[in-house]
């Protein structure tokens, strides 16, 4: 595996906590500034929408740039936000870096992914997707909790600094490591945009799309959870949720090895896995040894059918490479947003704390669903012609 693959891996980590440690700043953010909490929720709700939106969009603005310079770009603007949000006194500015971090924080994903499959021979894709994708769960494990200490003992602004200064040596490492390669002459926004006419990019990317959002369902309400209906002292919930962080480490490393030749079983079992995880979870809250046992397994779980499917998309993508990862990266931000929201609208309707748990189960018995759906409509036609192509589903088209 090229070095390269992992030094996107460690400017995808600075990247992952700038987006989740201000779940632990909030509070401080919003007294320094004179906001309100919900003012200061904003800023999370604003990287996300700007994750969403601009990942397509930064990818295929990119298309003429050689990728050495779209991720040194990103990482230069992604640098200099943060320098500003950390100056700032103003609420406003803030919340306009947030929007800016998340624009160039997602054109660097959809680049990365790109640039990493490309790096690799067709048999890797799967390995060199769960490297990038780890990132994000070491920031889990390691960033946030980091973060939230630095605010704790040096105020929030030191967070911001940090990811700063340690994206630095992710610039130079990026800039000396990526080849300069020039971009394909033939490539196009409009050449790339007929990707979406694919419909098994289009079920690939609603299946990645369900399965994070059970995943931040029940992720974004784990401590009311774990103290509220297990029991546990609040001291235990940094632990397990670290505990978590390593579960969906070990699901991106053991997935990556295993996608490249087994996807489909990797896709189905996980898929059903987390289902029955997310079911028995709800049902044994109260438990705390086999809570904390799932916790790790359905981290485990979430982020290797997540990495998995992450991988597909470029397999059923091949001719829209860039917007393959723009689309990846978008498709796992409308998780991370929907998810949340689905579960306090549960906990909201007075249903509780396990609630969360139960919507993550029926995300993934709606993603079951669309999968199956799909599988008994191609072997009701297997011929179909979309686009003069034969179209069939993620479960009959051999891993490549």
């Amino acid at each position: 595996m090229p070095l390269a693959v992992y030094l996107l891996g460690l400017a995808v980590f600075t990247q992952g906590t700038s987006e989740f440690m201000l779940s632990g700043l909030l509070p401080d953010i919003a007294a320094d500034l004179d906001v309100t909490i919900p003012a200061a929720g904003w800023l999370t709700s604003a990287f996300a929408i700007g994750m969403v939106v601009g990942a397509p969009v930064m990818a295929v603005a990119g298309l003429r740039w050689s990728r050495r310079r779209c991720l040194t770009s990103f990482l230069i603007v992604f640098i200099a936000v943060h320098v500003i949000g950390a100056l700032t006194t103003s609420y406003a500015v803030l919340l306009a870096t947030r929007i800016v971090a998340a624009l160039s924080s997602a054109g660097f994903w959809a680049t990365a992914l790109a640039t990493a499959t490309a790096m690799v021979a067709p048999a890797a894709r799967g390995r060199a997707t769960s490297i990038v994708v780890s990132g994000v769960t070491v920031a889990c494990v390691a960033g946030v909790p980091a973060g939230a200490v630095l605010g704790q003992y040096w105020g929030w602004r030191s967070a911001f600094w940090a990811v700063a200064l340690v994206s630095l040596p992710a610039l130079v490492a990026v800039a000396r490591s990526i080849p300069d390669d020039r971009p394909d002459p033939g490539a196009s926004a409009r050449g790339e945009l007929r990707a979406l006419r694919n419909r098994r990019l289009l079920i690939t990317l609603s299946l990645a799309a369900l399965v994070q959002g059970a995943t931040f369902c029940a992720f974004t309400y784990l401590a009311p959870l774990l103290t509220g209906v297990t029991g546990l002292a609040t001291g235990w919930v940094p632990a397990l949720l670290a505990l978590f962080g390593i579960g969906s480490f070990l699901g991106v490393t053991i997935s990556g090895r295993l996608a490249d030749r087994r996807q489909h079983a990797v896709l189905a079992t996980g898929m059903v896995a987390l289902l029955i995880g997310w079911s028995v979870f709800a049902l044994a809250a109260a438990e705390p040894v086999t809570a904390v046992v799932l916790v790790l397994v359905q981290g485990v779980l979430a982020f290797g059918t997540g990495s998995a499917l992450i991988a597909r998309v470029f397999t059923v993508a091949t001719e829209a490479p860039t917007l393959a990862g723009g689309l990846a990266t978008a498709a796992f931000n409308v998780g991370s947003t929907i998810g949340p929201w689905f579960g306090g609208l549960a906990i909201g309707a007075g249903a509780g704390f396990r609630s969360p748990l139960w919507v993550s189960a029926a995300l993934m018995a709606l993603a079951l669903t669309v999968a199956a759906v799909t599988v008994a409509a191609t072997r009701r036609g297997p011929g179909r012609q979309q686009g003069g192509h034969c179209v069939p589903t993620p479960a009959d088209t051999p891993p490549h």
